[in-house]
């Protein structure tokens, strides 16, 4: 006889399933590996010696009627939630006074009604299911570690009390729409009790009794062979795994006499039939569709467009790192300055930010600090004056960057500016700065000991302010110093009527977006070359539509 393969691996499983698990079915196969045929033996008795026969020491049939030969292997398939009783239960329920609540008579009715029509059906295999105490009692007692004087804390208690809320309480919370959704003042009470998540579940037990013959019903020879737990996400957790094409699972008894057993598990669940796929099918489109018909409701059909004539400037940006400063701990101070004539933004709209303080780290050379801090804004330019000669604006982002010590002071690391964008998609853009100086030694005393050094009143004056109505910005006298950079990570999109109209609006707005442009010295100088090639097209095509006598340098006129 070849040798038996054990599965040792008894770790849980994970499934999904999509269908009901009322359709999940189980067999499960248990057999008695030590045998004790050899005690049917019987010799030969020679007549007239006083030998004690052995089958004196034959086993008796159980109570339940069955032969022990019987009870050396079984085999049942065991539906969801099945309930299949032991001989315990059998025993106790049959006593009216041990039933103490709803769930006891009906089981006490269930098993009248079974012996009253031929017995049990299993004899070793049995359940327990969601509603039994069993349920509640194992997942409540069961240990974390391994250690004898195990102490449960707070979080195993409220971990092993998130099963008990069963149907009676999915229906309630599924059905009524929460009056309270956020809870602005929770206690700390409320705090406890909703501290750890809450997802329905149920737990399924299938169980077998090894007790030695004639003493089934004994508690301390019940054994899990298989837990079943479903949520109401349609996760299926088996423990241990089907078995599968590997070996079958072995127990060992403990007591006077050890007792090897083995049993298997496999999914026989039925497959469903091409006309229910199908039905299905046909019920999943139609609910994808009713939600996506809904979602189509809540976002409307109207597309926001801009007013006739103008742009909307959207930018989501980032600020990513600033590196190559003195000191650490630093944070980041920035705001757009839209251009004083043709721009807007929304009342509400918040065109500046300050980012989280940020530790440095050494990056080769340099200390950077990476920020990651994310900032949106939107704006509208509104051309109304087409005629006008003077340079359109486009906006500006300025930031400061600032360090911060132990003693809560700060110290002013460097100014900077860039304009943004004036094409959409994604940019990257690093910003250098540079901050005001003393030549004084006690100045950067002063700066390092007690924070606090030299700066702008108005940091638009990084770059020309736009209140400035003069002809010269004089910034004779200031003396500063480079430090370190800015990293800014932009997305910008750019929307206007324009865009989709073929008529003579879009080539004003062309004009426009071109004066916008024409601050880059690279816009001019590709509109230069642009303009080169196509008056070098022209000329070639005119002389090609000339005579050749006319082109050729060797003709003659002729008077």
């Amino acid at each position: 006889m070849a040798e038996t393969i054990w599965n040792t691996d008894t770790g849980e499983a994970v499934y999904r399933s999509r269908d009901p698990v009322c359709n999940l079915r189980l067999r499960v196969h248990l057999q008695r590996i030590t045998s004790s045929s050899f005690l049917h033996y019987q010799p030969a008795v020679q007549p007239g010696k006083d030998l004690i026969d052995l089958a004196t020491f034959r086993p008796h049939p159980t109570a339940s009627g069955h032969r022990p030969e019987e009870e050396e292997e079984e085999e049942l398939v065991i539906g969801w939630q099945e309930k299949l009783f032991s001989q315990f239960e059998v025993d106790l329920y049959q006593n009216e006074a041990a039933c103490q609540s709803p769930l006891d008579y009906q089981y006490r009715q269930e098993i009248l009604k079974l012996e009253s029509s031929g017995g049990r059906k299993n004899r070793r295999i049995f359940t327990y299911t969601d509603s039994d105490r069993y349920t509640n009692l194992e997942e409540h007692c069961q240990k974390m570690t391994t250690s004898a004087s195990e102490m449960p804390s707070f979080l195993v208690e409220r971990m092993a009390n998130v099963r008990r809320r069963r149907q009676d309480r999915r229906g309630t919370e599924g059905g009524i729409l929460k009056s309270r959704i956020i809870t602005w003042e929770p206690s700390e009470e409320f705090i406890k009790n909703n501290h750890v998540i809450n997802t329905p579940l149920q737990t399924m037990y299938i169980m077998a009794d090894l007790g030695p013959y004639g003493k089934l019903g004994y508690k301390t020879y019940e054994h899990v062979l298989c837990t079943l737990k479903v949520d109401s996400n349609g996760v299926i957790t088996v423990k241990p795994d089907f078995t599968g094409l590997k070996g079958p699972y072995r127990i060992e008894t403990e007591g006077e006499k050890q007792e090897l057993w083995k049993y298997t598990i496999d999914n026989v669940s039925s497959l469903a039939q091409p006309e229910e796929e199908e039905r299905e099918q046909r019920v999943f489109k139609d609910l994808y569709g009713r939600h996506k018909d809904y979602l189509s409701s809540l976002v409307g059909t109207d597309f926001e467009m801009t007013a006739p004539g103008a742009l909307r400037l959207f930018v989501n940006g980032e600020v990513v790192s600033a590196q190559g400063y003195e000191y650490d701990n630093l944070y980041i101070h920035f705001f757009v300055e839209l251009p004083t004539t043709n721009w807007s933004s929304p009342a509400v709209q918040q065109l500046s930010g300050v980012t989280q303080t940020c530790a440095t780290k050494s990056l080769g050379m340099d200390k950077v600090a990476y920020f990651s801090y994310p900032f949106t804004f939107e704006a509208f330019f509104l051309h109304e004056d087409e005629s006008a000669d003077a340079l359109l604006e486009w906006p500006v982002l300025y930031c400061e960057v600032l360090s911060l010590d132990f003693w809560q002071r700060y110290r002013v690391e460097g100014y900077g500016a860039v304009v943004l964008p004036a094409t959409p998609g994604s940019h990257t853009l690093t910003v250098s700065t540079w901050r005001p100086v003393e030549l004084s030694p006690v100045a950067e005393l002063r700066r390092f000991f007690i924070g606090g050094s030299l700066e702008l009143e108005d940091l638009s004056y990084v770059r020309v302010p736009g209140t400035f109505k003069g002809e010269r910005l004089s910034r004779f006298g200031l003396r500063t110093e480079t430090t370190g950079s800015v990293t800014f990570h932009l997305h910008c999109l750019q929307q206007s009527r324009a865009f989709m109209e073929s008529s003579s609006l879009r080539k004003r707005m062309r004009s426009v977006l071109d004066r916008l442009e024409g601050f880059s010295q690279q816009s001019s100088i590709h509109s230069v070359l642009e303009a080169f090639h196509r008056a070098r097209r022209r000329m070639q095509e005119a002389r090609e539509s000339l005579p050749q006598d006319l082109v050729s340098p060797s003709g003659t006129l002729v008077s």
